[in-house]
């Protein structure tokens, strides 16, 4: 690899941790703020995901490393340089964390997924690396979404611009269902 693409692939990395980090931060705190009648659900299945996401952080960081970049995982580098907002939300009932969540993922993902591109010819232990992350990004994914679904494979969140209109048409969504 030559150094300017392999620079390209650290720097390409670093996003993807800053990504990764402050996805398990996310889930952390949807762990710790979700409320209602489907709390131990939601509760129970996300420390799961943060442990793997915790694992993908670590994988990430370490492929840096072995570049020859330096990897900065720490919280004022990652807002200094993420290009997306903070999550929204507080303590809420389930649903809208959910539907949140998917906003989430779906960002994550589909930027997962341009990296995976961007090493198609410079790197490919990387882009398998990023592969495996999607593998499993995908599966928590699907997870979220089985609760926000319906049978027929539309998503109570609709259209939407940002994690709290998602939050507000799930939860409009689910009222009065049991």
């Amino acid at each position: 690899m030559s150094t300017a693409d392999g620079g390209s692939v650290i720097q390409l990395l670093r996003m993807r941790l800053h990504a990764l980090n402050d996805l398990a931060l996310t889930l952390k705190h949807v762990h710790w703020n979700v409320i209602g009648p489907h709390f131990i659900a939601v509760h129970e299945m996300l420390d799961p995901q943060v442990e793997a996401v915790r694992e993908m952080i670590d994988n990430t960081a370490e492929r840096i490393s072995t570049l020859g970049g330096s990897p900065w995982g720490t919280p004022g580098v990652l807002v200094a340089e993420r290009t997306w907002g903070d999550y929204t939300l507080g303590r809420a009932e389930a649903i809208e964390h959910l539907g949140a969540l998917d906003v989430v993922y779906t960002g994550v993902i589909e930027d997962h997924r341009k990296a995976v591109d961007a090493t198609d010819s410079s790197d490919l232990v990387t882009q398998d690396l990023l592969i495996e992350h999607l593998r499993k990004l995908e599966l928590f994914q699907w997870f979220v979404r089985a609760h926000i679904e319906s049978s027929g494979g539309k998503l109570s969140t609709g259209p939407h611009d940002s994690e709290s209109d998602a939050a507000e048409k799930a939860a409009s969504q689910a009222r009065g269902k049991p």
